[in-house]
C-alpha cells in the first residue's frame, strides 16, 4: 500500500510543576526566552536556554497495542492466520529517557537523551497455543542542536537537527515454540542505523494563552544487518490555557507518517518450516502506516517550597485516525510522565 504524509494534528494533556516564578515564564528574569514549560512534555527540542543552564529530565513512556489493523480496518486474529503461523495480539513498552541540557550561548542549547526500553508482545499460533516474547535495555542515544534563529515579541522560531546513534541492540533473541529465535523489528532495542533528524518549531505566548507547532523528520542514512527502517515525519501543534498562576491546561494534535523497512534481517525467520509466512511483525512489507493522535493535558506550577526549579508532567495520548501498511498491532493509548530541574 503506498502512504501519503499525513497532515498533523494532536491533543495533549500535561501535568507540569515548574517552581521558578510565573508558570508560563518560569525564567522570565533572564533576557525575555519564550519559557520552555509552554510545551507538552512530549514534544522534544521546543526550547533554549539562556548561556550557562543545565537541564536534567526524566521521562517515562507506555504505550499499549492491541489487535491488528490492515489500511484503516480491523482485523481479527483469525483473518491473520489464513496468511501467517502465527499472529501478535497484543504489545506493551515502557521506556524510561534519561536527558540532559546544556546552553552554550543564549541562542544554541545542546541535548542529548539515553532511552531504557522494556518491550513485551503476546503471540497466538494456528494450533491455539500462546506465547509472550520480551526485550530490555538500552535504546539509541539522541544528541541534538535547538538554535534560536529568530525571536520578536513573545515568539520565537527555533531550528532543530539531531542525530541518532545506534546504541540500541539489534540481535535481540527470545524463546518461542520453535525455540530461541532473533526476535522481529519491533521488539528490537534500536533502528541500528544512524538517523538524521531535522526540524523546525514555533511558540509563542500571551498572558493566559501559549501556543506552538513542530515539525520533525527521520532520515535512515545506512543499512544495518541488511535493512533499514523506513523514514519518517511528523508534525505537531498545541495550545494551553493558564487558569490560575498554578494551573494550566494544554491540547495538542500529532500526525505521524512512516515508510516500510528497505530490506530484511536473514537473522530473523519470515517463513515457518513448512514454508508459510511466519508472522507479520517479521514481514518488511507491514511495517509502515500514518497516524493522528490526539493528546490532552494539566499542569501544575508550585512557585515555592522543595519543588523550585522543578518541573512534572504527565500526557495522556489517544489515536483517532491509524492507516497501517499491515497487518499490524495497533495503538490502543499511551502515557508520557516526567521530571525536569532548571539550575
Amino acid at each position: 500500500m503506498q502512504k501519503h504524509a499525513v497532515a498533523v494534528v494532536a491533543a495533549t494533556l500535561s501535568l507540569s510543576f515548574s517552581v521558578n516564578g510565573n508558570a508560563l515564564a518560569a525564567h522570565d528574569h533572564h533576557s525575555g526566552h519564550v519559557h520552555e514549560d509552554l510545551a507538552p512534555i512530549g514534544v522534544m527540542g521546543a526550547h533554549t536556554h539562556e548561556s550557562g543552564d543545565w537541564m536534567f529530565s526524566y521521562r517515562y513512556m507506555h504505550m499499549d497495542m492491541q489487535g491488528n489493523r490492515e489500511g484503516t480496518s480491523g482485523i481479527s486474529d483469525s483473518d491473520v492466520l489464513k496468511k501467517y503461523a502465527v499472529t501478535p495480539t497484543e504489545m506493551s513498552m515502557d521506556m524510561h529517557m534519561f536527558g540532559v541540557m546544556y546552553a552554550p550561548t543564549d541562542r544554541l542549547t545542546l541535548m542529548a537523551m539515553l532511552p531504557y526500553l522494556d518491550k513485551s508482545m503476546d503471540h497466538r499460533t494456528r494450533m491455539g497455543v500462546k506465547f509472550t516474547t520480551g526485550s530490555n535495555g538500552i535504546g539509541d542515544t539522541r544528541l541534538s542542536g535547538i538554535y534560536q534563529a529568530k525571536r520578536w515579541d513573545r515568539n520565537e522560531l527555533l531550528i532543530n537537527l539531531s542525530i541518532s546513534l545506534p546504541t540500541g541492540s539489534t540481535d535481540e533473541e527470545d524463546t518461542t515454540p520453535l525455540g530461541k529465535v532473533r526476535l522481529p523489528y519491533p521488539m528490537q532495542l534500536g533502528s541500528g542505523t544512524y538517523d538524521l533528524m531535522p526540524g523546525i518549531t514555533f511558540v509563542g505566548q500571551s498572558n493566559d494563552w501559549s501556543w506552538g507547532g513542530q515539525t520533525m523528520a527521520t532520515l535512515r542514512m545506512n543499512r544495518n544487518n541488511g535493512y533499514r527502517h523506513g523514514h519518517r515525519i511528523e508534525a505537531t501543534g498545541w495550545g494551553a490555557k493558564q487558569i490560575s498562576s498554578w494551573w494550566s491546561i494544554t491540547a495538542r494534535l500529532k500526525g505521524s507518517a512512516w515508510g516500510d523497512i528497505h530490506g530484511d534481517d536473514s537473522q530473523i525467520a519470515q517463513t515457518s518450516p513448512m514454508g508459510v509466512p511466519l508472522v507479520p511483525t517479521a514481514d518488511p512489507d507491514t511495517r509502515g502506516g500514518e497516524s493522528i493522535d490526539g493528546l490532552l493535558g494539566v499542569n501544575f506550577y508550585p512557585r515555592t517550597g522543595i519543588f523550585n526549579g522543578q518541573r512534572f508532567a504527565v500526557e495522556l495520548s489517544k489515536p483517532v485516525y491509524q492507516d497501517l501498511d499491515g497487518p499490524a498491532l495497533e495503538t490502543e493509548w499511551a502515557v508520557t510522565a516526567g521530571w525536569q530541574l532548571v539550575f
